[in-house]
């Protein structure tokens, strides 16, 4: 097997550095109790606590909410995240924040909750019409002009890796598509990542974030070689996602271990607090490797799954409205996605299958596609995930509003190793349709 440090042959006039921008973390159980020092030695004065109505209910987040009031800081509650959000819900969130007064951002959730704070962060602070920041070609892809107020992330799922990264998703429900904002202003200034918040999570919501925690950091690593894109004109042209990379190789590798040694364990047996533990880290870690490197393939697909897709409901998600939760429209694209990228890296989807757990003993490099592919197939059966596309009710004939979904995601799609046409996409869909 090809050794890591043998992954990034020099490129002529390609790319000759990168640039990383990690996230402030803390980890451990209990972490929340100390939020209010954390939030007074930023600064932050007026805070501005976003949740979720069913977070907002749980110890973890009145753990947080009294160390906020005991360090004599005036704490503000915004209770209406919504799970998975939408371009409405940023904007009320936004309005929020905007009349609010506001010196400092608090989101104690998951994924959708801190995506919603940085949102809301943002547009007080550098007031402009909600597509004004959004990717293009949904958006308008201006930049965002500066520094936005501090904000402390603390994830109660195991899996977005929102806390330490600069993007923010939403569901563009005009357009049927999920879309997003991203830039370096937006990552949190700390991450507080306490365990102990998902204990209380059901074992279909530990799947659909656990397989998001292994998506993003096998794209991470199976992406297109940092060396591999031109080189910027000047250093601030350098995008958020690089490509893969020596660092992000790092945190990538490392946290498909964990899931592939810890996922199933946390997922059918709640009680297995080790296994939780395992996965929240993991979780953390492959935020940091792909909000450096990317994403690719897997989440461009699976804008369209969930953007097109309001009817369905998914397993640990029944009090929720129904929605594709996001790490099961992105894991339900991953077979058909490695098994088409693995001829272009094969080098990098034989270490992430040995990583993921499968036997790779006597494999070339060139196998390593579709024994990555067919790990995840099994982890995917043996966790209760829907068996493809078409256990979400999609058919053939959605396939041409899926295609149209994806390939306006040209930000991941120009991550992914080998180049992806309309008719690669509709071939991809096809054959995600169904897995066994």
């Amino acid at each position: 097997m090809a050794p890591v440090t043998n992954a990034y042959p020099i490129v002529p006039n390609g790319e000759v550095g990168f640039t990383v921008e990690a996230a402030r973390m803390k980890f451990g159980s209990g972490m929340l109790a100390e939020l209010g020092d954390d939030a007074r030695a930023l600064g932050m004065r007026r805070v501005a606590l976003f949740t979720d109505p069913r977070v907002a209910a749980t110890a973890p987040f009145a753990a947080g909410l009294a160390s906020l009031k005991a360090a004599g800081l005036d704490v503000v509650v915004f209770d209406a995240c919504r799970v998975e959000p939408t371009s409405a819900s940023f904007l009320e969130a936004a309005a929020f924040a905007a009349d609010g007064g506001f010196d400092g951002y608090v989101s104690i959730g998951g994924g959708s909750v801190i995506d919603t704070a940085k949102a809301a962060n943002l547009y007080a602070t550098h007031p402009a019409p909600l597509l004004t920041y959004v990717n293009k070609p949904l958006g308008e892809g201006q930049p965002v002009p500066g520094p936005v107020k501090p904000h402390i992330a603390c994830p109660t799922t195991c899996g977005t890796g929102s806390e330490t990264t600069g993007v923010a998703i939403f569901d563009h429900v005009e357009k049927q598509v999920k879309t997003g904002i991203s830039s370096r202003h937006l990552r949190p200034t700390l991450a507080v990542v306490d365990p102990r918040t998902i204990d209380s999570l059901p074992p279909g919501a530990i799947a659909a974030t656990g397989f998001d925690v292994l998506t993003h950091a096998i794209e991470s690593h199976t992406a297109r070689p940092y060396r591999t894109r031109p080189r910027p004109e000047n250093s601030a042209l350098r995008p958020p996602y690089q490509g893969a990379n020596p660092w992000s190789d790092i945190g990538s590798l490392h946290a498909i271990r964990l899931g592939g040694e810890w996922l199933e364990r946390a997922v059918n047996d709640p009680a297995d607090a080790e296994a939780r533990d395992a996965l929240m880290f993991a979780a953390t870690l492959a935020g940091l490797a792909f909000g450096n490197a990317g994403v690719h393939i897997p989440h461009a697909m699976s804008y369209s799954v969930a953007g097109m897709n309001h009817s369905f409901t998914a397993t640990g998600y029944e009090a929720v409205d129904p929605m594709v939760p996001h790490g099961v429209s992105v894991v339900l694209n991953a077979p058909a996605a490695f098994r088409f990228t693995g001829p272009a890296a094969p080098a990098a989807h034989l270490r992430a299958a040995e990583a993921l757990g499968a036997d790779t003993r006597g494999a070339s490099p060139e196998d390593g596609g579709e024994l990555l592919a067919t790990r995840l197939i099994a982890m995917m059966r043996a966790t209760g995930l829907p068996n493809g596309l078409s256990a979400l009710g999609y058919t053939d004939a959605d396939i041409p509003g899926l295609v149209t979904g994806a390939a306006a995601q040209q930000r991941l799609l120009t991550i992914a190793p080998r180049p992806v046409s309309d008719d690669d996409l509709r071939g991809l869909y096809r054959d995600a349709m169904r897995y066994w």
